[in-house]
């Protein structure tokens, strides 16, 4: 089986979600990737040498350069004649293409998979995670999203695939890039960051959770993630939110404070290697998954621990 791994970019660099797809692709068997972009050649140089890869097709085309999906799928539904299979990993970028190829294609997508069980075969969660279904595709052509936590990421070096310049599609005149807002910050990006602290409602406000949260992410070197309930109330960012309709992470440590656990923000950060909670109420459904649970005063405790770092 030949499947197709959509290459997430900024074409300059490979995007660490990629790495966490070809593994997944790799066990459905030989393993193409494709770099699509605007002067991204040097993107498709460095995802030649990703283990396991045999083939990289690169579309450098200016209709690519921000990753439109409209312009995009067009051109992987092109390539698909001469694979079985496209692979993307579960990002912003790849959830929106993923979908427009599975209609050009007219096949069913199977999405979020955690594991791959056969060659048509895969699990997923369901019920905000508290399920894992089984599923098994018909189609001819298979369309997937990979949960980039799910799989280990392969190595960066020690391919030798070859770099294979394709056709672009064009642009299809649908959408437009009109721009986009960025935000700066010193810390670790949160889905790669191997420890997060994150806030919840309980920090009172914006000013208290950066007065809180901020300090002891600093001397940790930690991403700062938050609650729905916390971006909800304005104290952060949307993009600072973990959970099921936030940020799926899986660091070696999750910090919650002030967290009670809703089933929303569980199914975003279980799978971290290390749960430590810190919460007043000790019924708090976060101490449930926690693998170190300290009840207390959030206002008290998180001074004190800054402090002694």
């Amino acid at each position: 089986m030949k499947t197709l791994v959509w290459v997430e970019h900024d074409n300059a660099s490979v995007k660490d979600a990629t790495l966490a797809a070809v593994t997944a692709a790799s066990q459905l068997g030989e393993v193409h990737l494709l770099v699509a972009g605007s002067g991204c050649a040097a993107v498709a140089e460095q995802a030649a040498k990703i283990a396991g890869v045999g083939k990289v097709h690169l579309a450098d085309d200016a209709a690519y350069a921000n990753a439109l999906a409209e312009n995009v799928a067009p051109l992987v539904a092109s390539l698909m004649a001469s694979h079985d299979a496209f692979v993307a990993p579960a990002t912003s970028n790849g959830k929106n293409i993923a979908p427009r190829v599975a209609a050009l294609l007219d096949v069913m997508q199977v999405s979020d998979i955690l594991s791959v069980e056969g060659p048509k075969t895969f699990t997923r969660p369901t019920y905000a995670g508290n399920a894992i279904a089984t599923v098994e595709s018909s189609d001819a052509k298979l369309v997937i999203t990979v949960r980039g936590t799910a799989f280990a990421k392969a190595a960066t070096e020690g391919g030798s695939g070859t770099v294979e310049a394709v056709a672009a599609t064009g642009d299809a005149g649908l959408s437009s890039f009109v721009g986009a807002e960025i935000a700066k910050s010193e810390r670790p990006e949160l889905t790669s960051a191997k420890i997060i602290v994150s806030g919840g409602r309980a920090l009172k406000d914006a000013e208290t959770f950066q007065a809180t949260i901020f300090p002891l992410a600093d001397k940790l070197g930690a991403a700062v993630g938050a609650s729905r309930a916390a971006v909800d109330a304005g104290y952060v960012p949307n993009d600072y939110q973990v959970g099921q309709t936030g940020k799926i992470v899986a660091p070696e440590v999750y910090i919650a404070v002030g967290i009670s656990g809703a089933i929303q923000h569980l199914a975003g950060m279980k799978d971290s290697k290390t749960i430590i909670a810190i919460n007043k109420d000790e019924d708090a459904p976060i101490f449930q998954v926690a693998d170190i649970g300290l009840v207390g005063d959030l206002f008290n405790v998180v001074p004190e621990l800054t402090g002694k770092l």
